[in-house]
């Protein structure tokens, strides 16, 4: 059982906090896609493919045929036991048009890229939906057919108030959506974002106000039903991500496109991140594909920076004796300290841990 991830590049304009690889070359859009077709047929598998998910980029900016072409080219190739297949959508490109040409497709789940229900932070992060669109999508996709959507806030604007970040998680719960993506903003370096903040245009919200924004969220939102199953996500009862979830699980998938990442539990594949280069490859016939293998060190890192995440936690049995003598030593200042707890074999990040994850996961990985 494996996932199958498609990586759509485009976006109509760049937002300022985004680090993911794209392009808003929109003219290799048919290259791009057919190149995608053909690197299926590059990419064989004896896996069964439970889940899909076409991220990106805005997988929304692909016209209607397009996105048959690639489903045409998915069922054509891989075996498919298709449990959810996801696609990322902006508010504002939901049309009553797109929502009823999923029900063609076989897309059952929608994530839309919200950040924000205040038109001006919008603006900031240069989004290209207004916030009266979000309701709007959210009908239509309802109407065709999409019963499992998922919506992404962000949270520690600069100057951002914790009323008004109350005021978004009302507005998300109104929506009743069935999953929930939260993100703290960030300043990674080499988006116009992290530039602004060394111009001294913006700074970072304090520390302690960035704390109370998410400990509001998990308040309010595992209050209203939502079950806090990842660091960053939220689901109503059985509305996990499947396809986000075989990642923290360790589960092998398959990344199709530029920048796209693969691992099939032995080592860990990743595309160029370089449109052009990327379909000049694939239409010569050869993967633009560099590769690590996972050795025992390098599988234990991993355990802890994915496992450590969910709420099921570390599961030590599955651990040589050697990482796992080593994760308990290393964790001891946390268990003392009440950021880590140990239930039935199962190392977990506490309330207050989740805070301060990366500190403790980090600290725990064998270097």
């Amino acid at each position: 059982m494996a996932g199958l991830y498609l990586h759509i590049p485009f976006c109509a304009s760049r937002c300022i906090y985004c680090g993911f690889y794209s392009t808003v070359g929109l003219d290799l859009q048919q290259r791009y896609v057919d190149a995608l077709c053909k690197e299926m047929s590059l990419r064989p598998t004896e896996e069964t493919i439970t889940t899909i998910y076409l991220g990106g980029g805005t997988p929304s900016q692909l016209s209607i045929q397009q996105l048959r072409q690639l489903f045409s080219y998915i069922k054509k190739v891989y075996r498919l036991q298709l449990e959810e297949v996801t696609i990322e959508c902006n508010p504002d490109d939901v049309t009553a048009q797109l929502a009823e040409a999923l029900k063609s497709l076989p897309v059952n789940r929608v994530s839309m890229g919200v950040q924000t229900f205040d038109d001006h932070r919008l603006q900031f992060l240069h989004r290209r939906h207004k916030a009266s669109q979000v309701s709007t999508a959210v009908k239509l996709l309802r109407q065709g057919g999409i019963d499992n959507i998922s919506i992404d806030l962000i949270y520690g604007f600069p100057k951002q108030t914790l009323p008004e970040w109350d005021d978004d998680i009302n507005q998300a719960i109104a929506l009743n959506v069935e999953h929930l993506s939260a993100y703290a903003l960030t300043y990674e370096e080499g988006t116009p974002l992290y530039r602004m903040m060394q111009r001294g245009e913006v700074e970072e919200i304090d520390e302690e106000l960035s704390r109370q924004m998410y400990e509001r969220l998990i308040d309010r939102l595992t209050a209203t039903g939502f079950e806090h199953y990842e660091i960053s996500n939220f689901a109503k009862p059985t509305r996990r991500s499947r396809h986000n979830s075989s990642y923290w699980q360790e589960k092998p998938y398959i990344g199709l496109g530029a920048a796209a990442h693969s691992f099939n539990l032995y080592e860990r594949l990743w595309n160029v991140a370089d449109i052009r280069q990327y379909i000049d490859s694939i239409e010569n016939g050869y993967l633009p594909v560099e590769s690590e293998s996972i050795d025992g060190d390098t599988r234990y890192n991993d355990r802890i920076t994915v496992a450590l995440r969910t709420c099921e936690g570390l599961d030590l049995n599955i651990l040589t004796p050697q990482h796992r003598q080593y994760c308990l030593q290393e964790a001891q200042p946390f268990l003392s300290d009440g950021l880590l707890e140990l239930t039935d074999h199962h190392l977990h990040l506490t309330r207050r841990g989740l805070f301060v994850s990366d500190l403790v996961m980090s600290s725990l990985m064998f270097v």
